[in-house]
């Protein structure tokens, strides 16, 4: 079985998620069902078939998400410390063409979210960054044509 990184933070998100998806979406789509069934015919029944399909796409929700819990592999990553660039690293780059700072978090797949500053651990920028130093430069392939970063600061927290 392969085993999933994430951080504790990501951990927790997906035990709200899985707790949210069993305990308030479950009941709900439950009720639509039984309303839907109280209109009578449902062979023809257009809510009974929509509260029907939300059941299913929830409950394969439910069983994926459960199954990444089962395989995961929660890293500390305030334990961490270290010169070079791995997962759970913050680190702060600038755009060598317009001297930008921006700041990622190397994270698990299930966790990355570019908005809030968290790159999964296999997306083309983390995978540059990975075993980099400070002021080491990086080349990463964008969707929008290449960059160079420079690597200001690693931290742990």
């Amino acid at each position: 079985m392969e085993r999933i990184p994430m951080t504790s933070e990501g951990h927790k998100a997906l035990e709200e998620e899985i707790k949210f998806l069993k305990s308030i979406e479950r009941p709900r789509i439950i009720k639509a069902i039984a309303e839907a069934r109280a209109h009578g015919d449902l062979s023809e029944n257009a809510e009974y078939h929509a509260a029907k399909e939300q059941q299913g796409l929830n409950e394969s929700r439910v069983l994926e998400l459960e199954d990444k819990m089962s395989r995961a592999e929660v890293i500390d990553v305030s334990k961490l410390s270290g010169d070079t660039v791995k997962f759970g690293a913050i680190v702060t780059l600038a755009d060598e063409d317009t001297d930008e700072e921006v700041k990622y978090q190397i994270v698990g797949e299930l966790e990355g979210d570019v908005k809030k500053g968290k790159v999964s651990v296999t997306s083309p920028i983390a995978r540059a960054l990975i075993s980099k130093s400070v002021g080491d430069s990086v080349e990463v392939n964008t969707p929008g044509g290449g960059k160079s970063y420079e690597i200001l600061k690693i931290e742990y927290k």
